[in-house]
């Protein structure tokens, strides 16, 4: 694997900018992946990983980039939860870490870069040098992946008897007998016009 200064660059370009939140995905996924033993995520071991992530911000853009994992590869999952951690899963051995950045970890930038008083460019420059074990958690967890989340071809393909639309991978919903899509049930996050 590449060197954290080369991830971190592929990762800014990636992603658009340069901030904390980079460095923390960056570093987040070498801690992730070296736990799980995963040594070369985007070649010989891609078809090993998995990983879910519980933010959609800045750190799951550079998690992406360093891992090679995504959601249209179906190797990344997103679980919203709102919090900036991420679970890292070695599928050939099930071995499985969940990562998160420590909240104290933003006041103990000051510890580390002193001398830079604006807030976001002392924490991006301090995330750099802190130690693993002040910037994150680890826990070893188990998780269970459904295989309809599993990478690979959709396993099932149905049609909503409402609306016409095919669902894939188990997305469906019985109601009152009936095949409906997510939308048709209720869960629309559109409007048609």
């Amino acid at each position: 694997m590449e060197s954290f200064d080369e991830l971190l660059d592929i990762s800014t370009k990636i992603h658009g900018h340069i901030c904390a939140g980079q460095v923390i995905g960056v570093r987040m996924s070498m801690l992730g992946l070296e736990r799980i033993g995963i040594d070369d995520p985007k070649g010989a071991d891609r078809k090993k990983l998995y990983v879910l992530v519980e933010i959609d911000r800045c750190a799951t853009d550079a998690i992406q980039s360093v891992t090679g994992c995504s959601l249209g590869k179906r190797s990344m999952r997103w679980m919203d939860f709102g919090i900036m951690a991420a679970t890292f899963v070695n599928l050939e051995t099930g071995k499985a870490v969940r990562v998160t950045a420590r909240e104290e970890s933003r006041e103990l930038s000051k510890k580390y870069c002193p001398e830079i008083k604006e807030k976001y460019p002392r924490q991006l420059a301090a995330y750099k040098l802190m130690p693993e074990e002040e910037l994150f958690t680890v826990q070893e967890v188990m998780v269970t992946i459904p295989d309809c989340d599993m990478p690979g071809r959709p396993q099932r393909r149905v049609q909503c008897e409402q609306c016409g639309d095919h669902v894939q991978d188990s997305r469906d919903v019985e109601q009152e007998g009936r095949i409906l899509c997510r939308a048709c049930t209720g869960q629309r996050y559109y409007q048609v016009l």
